[in-house]
């Protein structure tokens, strides 16, 4: 069977854990970020867990991580 390509887009944008756990960034922190709450902008930041419904499309297309 042929080794299967990465999604590039996808690796720039997820990645596993470990434990297999889906993590992403949050969106809308680039620019406009002085019409935003000191809070809203805090909890955007770092790395957060993608819903369950997208794991199994996003792990498809990361054939090779963990």
């Amino acid at each position: 069977m042929p080794k299967l390509k990465t999604k590039k887009a996808m690796k720039k944008r997820f990645r596993i854990t470990k434990n297999g756990k889906v993590m992403c960034s949050k969106s809308f922190r680039r620019h406009l970020l002085t019409d935003r709450s000191s809070k809203r902008k805090r909890q955007a930041r770092g790395w957060h867990e993608v819903d369950i419904t997208d794991v199994k499309r996003i792990k498809a297309g990361l054939p090779y991580d963990r």
